[in-house]
């Protein structure tokens, strides 16, 4: 008799075990990072923007399987949504390849990764969102082409025809770039993101000088060239935008920081989800390798024209936080996907209104 009541309750333990497990898999989880700036303000303020960013769906479109439909995106639909709920972000950002092979794709089967990504971004379509462009999505040099990138740009708020953009927010700055353009060579895909970021320099010299002062160092300014010839910048690091990225920048090994270490924090920053979590090593790496950087020429030129105050990149799929040489720290995010992680993961920022404060 004992054993007939039992079996008759088992479907109702494995119903709710499923439930129990839905609830937990789908549940955001934070771990956040020891913030050592004695003078960084405890309290949040109303000016404060907590953003929310996200990298690497990988989505398929209408190559999408069973498993990816009904286990993988329903369940990043869900992180997205308890995300909304229970984090309540200002702001969505996300750092590039939305798509796992966009690259390969017609026009018409994008149409089915835009769809896929408007579904599982849900809440967050009603909120500032801003999307990057990634190397998965536009693909390599050998293959990149303006008019693509021009099309693809038009269906993501804020990006110009070369797929960059620049926005502000609560009286905060946002820079973001078209990175893959910067690998190339002679390509005039390149040469607009280059205009884009010798336009946020010379804003970013008028915001801190003296408009008469900034106009006649206008003489200073020099051509642009293939070879990052730059204009001259008096502006301190640190006094610049927000820059977004697909792929981080050049660092030298030796500067890395180990995850797990003090950190010198000029925001309020936090991880969705373990840093710990070896790739699954996706069979297909994309157009570039997981270890891909901006080229070093490129990287000193973002550096010396925006002055970046922080930057947020992707593509490694992995989490790490690095201070470059000037102190200007980078927040690499890991990839919000099942396809390469056993966890996906997310950042969840605090940025301050106070130049001060970064």
């Amino acid at each position: 008799m004992v054993a007939v009541e039992w079996r008759s309750l088992l479907p109702v333990i494995f119903v709710s075990s499923l439930i129990v497990y839905e609830e937990w898999v789908s549940f955001p989880s934070c771990r956040l990072l020891p913030d050592t700036t004695a003078n960084h303000p405890k309290d949040d303020s109303p000016q404060d923007l907590k953003v929310m960013i996200a990298a690497n769906l990988l989505l398929l479109g209408s190559e999408a399987g069973f498993v990816n439909l009904h286990f993988r995106y329903y369940h990043m639909a869900k992180i997205f949504k308890k995300s909304f709920q229970s984090l309540k972000p200002d702001m969505l950002l996300v750092l590039g390849d939305i798509s796992a092979k966009g690259s390969e794709l017609s026009r018409t089967e994008w149409f089915s990764v835009l769809q896929q990504l408007n579904d599982m971004l849900g809440p967050f379509l009603e909120l500032p969102l801003h999307i990057i462009l990634g190397d998965r999505d536009v693909g390599e040099c050998s293959s990149l082409d303006g008019k693509f990138v021009n099309w693809l740009a038009k269906r993501f708020p804020g990006l110009d025809s070369s797929g960059c953009g620049a926005f502000e927010i609560s009286n905060i700055s946002f820079v973001s770039l078209n990175d893959v353009a910067l690998l190339c060579g002679n390509n005039k895909l390149r040469f607009g993101v280059e205009k884009v970021i010798e336009r946020e320099s010379m804003d970013l010299q008028v915001e801190t000088k003296d408009t008469s002062e900034a106009k006649d160092k206008s003489d200073m300014f020099r051509e642009l060239s293939y070879d990052f010839e730059w204009r001259e910048n008096a502006v301190t690091s640190g006094s610049g935008p927000v820059l977004l990225l697909h792929f981080p920048l050049y660092r030298s090994r030796n500067t890395y920081l180990k995850e797990g270490s003090t950190l010198k924090s000029t925001i309020d920053l936090s991880e969705q989800g373990s840093t710990s979590v070896e790739s699954r090593g996706f069979s297909e790496t994309g157009p570039y390798d997981l270890s891909q950087t901006i080229p070093p020429n490129a990287t000193e030129y973002i550096f010396h024209a925006l002055k970046p105050r922080i930057i947020f990149s992707a593509h490694r799929h992995e989490f790490s936080d690095h201070t470059h040489p000037d102190g200007t720290r980078e927040v690499t995010v890991p990839a919000m996907t099942w396809t390469v992680r056993d966890d996906p993961g997310f950042i969840v920022a605090t940025l301050r209104e106070n130049r001060s404060a970064w």
